[in-house]
């Protein structure tokens, strides 16, 4: 005779490898993303450092704003290509969550190893949010256009530029660590859709 699991055991398992596969995937992602910023930071160090959160800020609104023109257009002539526009933001992110954590330290140079743990501690926050989300909405963002998630990423971007301008003064809205949490996961998304539409 034999088993059957009732249909929402089975639910419940199908949930939690969904859930385990989109971790790997994410995994990947932020470890490509983590290798890249440390190969330039041996190459520039912390130069970053000078920027403004604005300035950071209008570096990813660049990069987003890219990624839509050739979205719409279908053609590139820079060789970057979209995947390394979206890792880009990914970093670009990071690095002003870091610069905002960092916003009373006047030092230019920061240790590598100090940048290690406070670029973990940032992806752990976002990855957690990412989690938190899912659970909520499960695996819809899959159903998603990859240009969805580019202008999503752009209005978040118009969020933060606009908190920017008012100082960071709130009424009833996430302030800007959390918009650039969201962009960061909108990206991540974007390169686990393109891996797999690629394969298709």
């Amino acid at each position: 005779m034999l088993f059957s699991i009732p249909a929402s055991k089975l639910f419940f398992i199908q949930i939690i490898f969904l859930l385990e596969r989109s971790l790997n995937q994410y995994d990947a992602v932020i470890a490509r993303c983590k290798e890249l910023f440390f190969q330039k930071n041996k190459d520039y160090g912390t130069a970053w450092r000078v920027l403004r959160l604005s300035s950071l800020t209008d570096q990813i609104y660049i990069k987003a704003s890219r990624i839509r023109n050739i979205e719409e257009q279908g053609t590139h002539k820079v060789e970057d290509k979209i995947e390394d526009e979206y890792i880009g933001i990914i970093n670009y992110c990071l690095l002003a969550l870091i610069q905002d954590y960092l916003v009373m330290d006047d030092r230019q140079d920061i240790p590598a190893e100090e940048l290690n743990e406070l670029y973990n501690q940032f992806v752990l926050e976002t990855r957690q949010l990412f989690e938190k989300k899912n659970h909520d909405y499960g695996e819809i963002w899959r159903d998603m256009r990859v240009s969805s998630y580019t202008d999503l990423i752009l209005m978040k971007i118009l969020r933060i530029k606009q908190i920017e301008d008012n100082d960071g003064m709130l009424v009833a809205s996430e302030g800007a660590d959390a918009n650039y949490m969201d962009i960061i996961n909108y990206c991540v998304f974007a390169l686990i859709r393109i891996e797999e539409l690629s394969t298709l």
